[in-house]
């Protein structure tokens, strides 16, 4: 049986991740399915299977159930406080629609209303709901400042979906929309990327401290820089530049680190550490590793896969290229030493590449009947995507987990500089 289920990111107004929705997929049907009684197995299975903080990453889930599904106490497998059960018409039409909706509010769990109507059914639930889903596809100011005026006469706070474009979303930040959600964290993003980005900073100082180590760890400085897109960006483009004439391209990160040296690594290092200043968040950072590992581990899956294993990471980490320096990917790519096959498959969509980076960029969005067609082009099962999708997610949130804890390495330093 073939279940899938995706994260769609929901920023906050400080333009970070503040939550996720939950797109849920089993055998061609989504979680709104009339014939969801496997479907609320199907996801409490798959919840018993899967340890939740890590997936959400710690964030809020945003999700839509059908009344039957209600009606079986499906969202109790979630926790109250981590919980935004979404409300739209399919539910309100029951006729116990009221009952359940305040037995969940009474057990601690929030409620989002999508679709808004000025209508009976609607206006009786107001009283219970938090927040106040609106469509932003195409809306007028006017039509807008009808939902306002109802989420100030409710206290409601106000999400915005549909942010697919910049037009759109500076209406909803005009306007002080508490969530944002579009087709893509990146996309969300973008307003914030820079001509020179900035790199993770917590990242950055544990390459610091690996780079100046008595005996440096080859390993562990390509798997500090392999993790942030524009340390990879800046290492690939500085070897390959005409400084260091190398008649062959260098497409690796650990081939790049035997090529600079340890002495000219250092120099890099600290250039660096002088650039990068603005207001550059990190989600975009985070989204090209999640892609990156995601890429990697499907390529090794598909017959035939035309990149190696390494160059199969850049496919899912520089996707993001063109948002980071705010030029077109095919601009980005052009000072970097990728093969063909990979500027084809970002650029221009096309041949085995071009299909894994559309599979992941569908999954994603949670557009599972085109997941389900890119999948059969590149002889995938539905259960390995999930599977590696998972794995991935999982790898992902503790690796990023891990270089948000403070860096203790200058005290550590200072430490053994007064033992000696």
């Amino acid at each position: 049986m073939d279940n899938c289920i995706a994260r769609q990111p929901i920023i906050g107004k400080d333009g970070k991740i503040a939550a996720y929705e939950l797109l849920y997929f089993q055998n061609s049907q989504t979680v709104d399915s009339p014939h969801d009684f496997h479907t609320a197995q199907a996801i409490v299975q798959f919840f018993n299977q899967l340890d939740e903080s890590s997936f959400l990453d710690g964030r809020d889930a945003f999700l839509s159930f059908t009344p039957n599904l209600l009606m079986q106490n499906i969202p109790r497998v979630f926790d109250p406080h981590k919980l935004v059960i979404q409300v739209e018409d399919s539910v309100l039409v029951h006729p116990v629609a009221r009952m359940m909706l305040q037995r969940y509010k009474k057990q601690g769990y929030r409620l989002s209303l999508s679709g808004f109507q000025f209508n009976s059914r609607y206006m009786n639930i107001l009283s219970l709901i938090d927040i106040l889903k609106i469509n932003f596809d195409g809306i007028s100011q006017k039509k807008l400042d009808t939902y306002l005026s109802v989420a100030k006469e409710f206290n409601l706070k106000l999400a915005a979906y549909h942010i697919d474009t910049p037009e759109a979303r500076a209406l909803a930040e005009s306007n002080h929309f508490d969530y944002l959600q579009g087709t893509s964290v990146a996309d969300i993003a973008q307003s914030k990327a820079q001509k020179n980005p900035k790199h993770l900073q917590s990242n950055f100082f544990r390459l610091m401290a690996a780079a100046t180590r008595e005996e440096p760890d080859l390993e562990e400085i390509a798997e500090l820089i392999g993790m942030d897109v524009t340390l990879t960006f800046s290492l690939l483009k500085m070897v390959n530049s005409a400084y260091f004439a190398i008649p062959n391209r260098v497409k690796d990160i650990k081939q790049a680190l035997t090529i600079l040296g340890l002495g000219q690594l250092r120099q890099w290092i600290y250039l660096l550490s002088f650039g990068g200043e603005g207001d550059f968040t990190d989600e975009i950072i985070k989204i090209s590793f999640q892609r990156a590992v995601f890429c990697q581990a499907l390529s090794q899956e598909i017959p035939d896969f035309p990149l190696a294993y390494s160059e199969a990471y850049m496919l899912g980490m520089f996707s993001i290229l063109d948002r980071l320096l705010d030029v077109t990917l095919e601009e980005a790519l052009k000072s970097l030493p990728v093969s063909d096959e990979l500027k084809n498959g970002l650029v221009k969509k096309e041949g085995m590449c071009g299909s894994l980076y559309r599979l992941t960029i569908a999954y994603e969005q949670g557009e599972w009947p085109r997941v389900t067609r890119i999948a059969q082009e590149l002889n995938l099962s539905m259960e390995t995507i999930s599977r590696k999708y998972l794995e991935a997610v999982d790898y992902v949130t503790s690796t990023w987990n891990s270089l948000m804890e403070p860096f203790d390495g200058a005290a550590q330093t200072d430490e053994n500089e007064n033992k000696e």
